[in-house]
């Protein structure tokens, strides 16, 4: 099976270039101030990079500095937040944050895992 890659949508990019040209003038002042680009840049990076990968080794969670794998063996469930935010709860106990799913993606997630997770 292929990896299934769920990523944050290409369109949040906007709000991020317009935050760089806003800044644009400010880090134009001093030299110092060229480190607010920094920020911009980090977001973007951040779009780019933070996801998930489902396949058939396990669920793979992508965050800006690095990525963890829960392979199917280890998942006992996924918890929904109060704000509709998922988490894998592994049989270890830890919790690890879906970034960019929500509880409106369950079935998606369940479809993605060929059975794994069970559909509700």
């Amino acid at each position: 099976m292929a990896v299934a890659r769920l990523r944050m949508g290409r369109t949040a990019l906007l709000p991020i270039t317009f935050l760089a040209i806003c800044l644009l003038p400010l880090a134009n002042a001093t030299p110092w101030l060229l480190l607010l680009l920094v920020v911009p840049a980090a977001l973007a990076v951040w779009v780019h990079r933070a996801g998930v990968d489902i396949g058939d080794g396990g669920i793979t969670v992508r965050s800006l500095a690095g990525a963890r794998t829960v392979p199917w063996a280890e998942l006992s469930g996924i918890r929904v937040g109060p704000r509709s935010d998922l988490w894998l709860v592994t049989t270890a106990g830890t919790q690890v944050r879906l970034p960019v799913l929500r509880a409106r993606d369950l079935p998606r997630l369940a479809q993605l895992s060929n059975g794994r997770i069970p559909q509700v």
